[in-house]
């Protein structure tokens, strides 16, 4: 497996809005991060149909819809007071927080 060239700036659960694509504008919190492949999992977003296979009894097999992942220059993360923005870092107290790049307030 290759390193990622991209340092993600981005955590699982951040809200962000998918920027573009077939789902441009959509809100969700991420799942999952998937490092390798500069991808995440949005809650909601870029659904696709699956065939399961039928495991055991309780379990029901079939087509079911579940979340794909989408390429993670396409989300950005949402800001409670202006939206959807970049990431800045500040030092504080020797600990590096992130920042709204519009506003400067921590995320």
């Amino acid at each position: 497996m290759v390193d990622s060239p991209h340092k993600f700036k981005l955590k699982k659960e951040d809200n962000v809005e998918i920027i573009s694509g077939k789902d441009k504008g959509k809100r969700g919190r991420i799942l999952k991060i998937l490092r390798d492949k500069d991808r995440v999992v949005v809650e909601g977003a870029n659904i696709v149909k699956k065939a399961k296979k039928r495991r055991n009894q309780q379990d029901r097999g079939g087509i079911v819809e579940i979340e794909a992942a989408i390429h993670s220059s396409n989300v950005q993360i949402v800001c409670k007071k202006c939206g959807p923005t970049r990431i800045g870092y500040k030092l504080e107290n020797d600990s590096k927080i992130r920042i709204c790049r519009k506003c400067g307030e921590a995320l």
